[in-house]
């Protein structure tokens, strides 16, 4: 839980949300000569739960109540990374009981488009489970991780919101390198 000394951007294919700026880039901090690769993977899960958490808090400072987090997919099977974002959220987690969950918000959706249903609140009470218990947050892990989140904060700001511009210069350079070795070929 950030004991690692790292902390990274997760923004490989630029920042989707909030931002929306895609050319913003992936960017792990705190790296040494002795950072094992477990660390470096624990600071890029970790981000992607940051990133989660910067969602939830722009929803709810814009006044949208977040009263519960269900997360559905692939992923809910992996106890460990849905403690992760628990520890991170501050709040439990339900997991959708199909492991099929996308497929499953598409069926209930057709449902309600044929007229099985009359709305897609009653579809889903009808066609959707969530799993009996819920992933609970580690009240010690979730204080820990908001020492590293405030740290997160600075740098997405830094990096996303206009305090330094190096990805976006990155960035053009990039494309006209890839422009320059096109016109070359």
């Amino acid at each position: 839980m950030g004991g690692h000394g790292l902390i990274a951007l997760d923004w490989m294919s630029g920042n989707r949300s909030v931002l929306v700026d895609h050319d913003l880039s992936g960017l792990i901090l705190g790296l040494t000569l002795s950072t094992p690769p477990e660390d470096v993977y624990r600071a890029l899960v970790e981000s992607t739960a940051f990133g989660t958490r910067m969602i939830v808090e722009t929803f709810q400072d814009s006044g949208v109540p977040i009263d519960e987090f269900v997360a559905a997919g692939g992923l809910t099977r992996n106890r460990w990374l849905m403690q992760v974002y628990a520890d991170v959220l501050g709040m439990p987690i339900r997991c959708v009981a199909s492991g099929q969950g996308p497929a499953l918000g598409s069926a209930i959706h057709a449902a309600v488009a044929a007229g099985v249903y009359p709305d897609v609140m009653t579809a889903s009470a009808a066609m959707g489970r969530l799993e009996p218990e819920a992933i609970e947050p580690d009240p010690s892990r979730h204080a820990a991780y908001a020492r590293l989140y405030s740290e997160y904060v600075h740098l997405h700001d830094w990096f996303g919101r206009g305090g330094n511009e190096v990805m976006r210069r990155l960035a053009a350079l990039r494309r006209e390198v890839m422009a320059d070795a096109h016109a070359d070929s």
